[in-house]
C-alpha cells in the first residue's frame, strides 16, 4: 500500500500483532507492508550492529523509512556535547539503511534547558548531509511562548529543522485504574501540544486513550491538520502510541479510518482479522 505519508509506531513487532499482520518472513517484512514507518526507539538503549542493519535493509521497501533515536549517551547523558566521535561511529555502523532513514528523532530530556541551545545548533550545524533531524524538546521554558521558545523555534526554522509535536492529552485524560495506565503516565512527558510552521517535514507523535473508541475526538483535529498538511504536498510522519503498544496497530487502522473519510484518495490500513498459522514445533 502507497500512502502519501508516514505512517507508523514505535516499535515493528508485538505478540499481540500476529493475528493483524498478515504472514511473512520476519516481524519487520510483515509490519512494513501495513504502515510505512517505524520509530527506531532499540537506537536509544544500544547500537545495532552494522550487519543487523544490513539485514534490516533487505526486510523493507525503499519507500520504508526508519525514524531512529540518536544514542542516550548523546541527548541525555552528554546533552549533545562533546559528541562528534560517538555520533560519526553511530552513523557508520547505519549507512546500511542510508537510503530508508527518515529523519532522526533528537528526543531530549527535560534537563536539556534554554542554556544548551547552542549545543543544539552545533550539533544540527554538524550533521553530514542529506541526513536531518526532528527535535523534540521538553524542558517547560521550551512550551511558555516567551521569547526562550521564540528563540528555539526560530533557530529550528533557520536550520530546517522540524519541531516534534507530542501529543499526549489523550493518555492523560485516562483514569488511572491500572498498571499499565499507570506506567505509561508515570512515563510519558505532560506537556502542551505546540505546533512549528516550518517547511521540514513534520512530525506527530500520538499517545492513545487506552479505550480505542474514546480517541475519536483526540484524533479529529489531527485528522484535520494532516488533511491540510496533504493537500499543501507535504509528507508528515505521524506516529501511533498507546499505553499497551499492542493496541498501537488497533490506534494506527482507527486512525487511517478518519483520515479517509476527510480524505478519501488516501488509502485505508489493511490489517489482516486471521488468526495465525501456528507451527507443530
Amino acid at each position: 500500500m502507497s500512502l502519501p505519508y508516514y505512517l507508523g509506531s514505535p516499535q515493528w513487532q508485538d505478540p499481540k500483532w500476529n493475528s493483524q499482520l498478515a504472514p511473512g518472513p520476519s516481524p519487520l517484512s510483515r509490519y512494513s507492508r501495513v504502515l510505512n514507518c517505524v520509530e527506531g526507539n532499540t537506537t536509544f538503549y544500544a547500537t545495532p550492529s552494522q550487519e543487523q542493519c544490513r539485514q534490516w535493509r533487505a526486510q523493507v521497501s525503499d519507500d520504508f523509512r526508519f525514524v531512529f533515536k540518536f544514542p542516550r549517551q548523546v541527548t541525555h547523558d552528554r546533552l549533545l556535547s562533546g559528541v562528534g566521535q560517538t555520533v560519526t561511529d553511530f552513523l557508520t555502523i547505519l549507512s546500511p539503511l542510508q537510503d530508508v532513514l527518515g529523519p532522526f528523532l533528537l528526543q531530549l530530556p527535560a534537563a536539556f534547558g534554554p542554556a544548551h541551545l547552542n549545543n543544539l545548533w552545533q550539533f544540527l550545524e554538524s550533521l553530514p548531509s542529506p541526513l536531518r533531524c526532528a527535535v523534540e524538546v521538553r524542558h517547560p521554558a521550551f512550551f511558555q511562548k516567551g521569547e526562550v521558545e521564540r528563540h528555539l523555534n526560530r533557530g529550528l526554522r533557520e536550520r530546517n529543522t522540524a519541531r516534534v509535536c507530542l501529543d499526549s492529552r489523550a493518555l492523560f485524560s485516562a483514569t488511572a485504574d491500572s498498571d499499565v495506565i499507570v506506567d505509561a503516565q508515570r512515563k510519558k512527558p505532560r506537556v502542551p501540544v505546540h505546533l512549528l510552521p516550518a517547511d521540514a517535514p513534520p512530525m506527530v507523535r500520538y499517545i492513545g486513550h487506552p479505550d480505542l473508541e474514546s480517541n475519536r475526538a483526540f484524533l479529529a483535529p489531527w485528522v484535520e491538520r494532516v488533511g491540510q498538511w496533504l493537500e499543501q504536498g507535504r509528507s508528515p510522519y505521524v506516529f501511533m502510541h498507546m499505553p499497551d503498544n499492542g493496541d498501537a496497530l488497533s490506534l494506527a487502522a482507527l486512525w487511517s479510518e478518519l483520515l479517509h473519510a476527510r480524505a478519501p484518495g488516501v488509502p485505508e490500513l489493511q490489517l489482516t482479522t486471521e488468526a495465525p498459522q501456528l507451527g507443530l514445533f
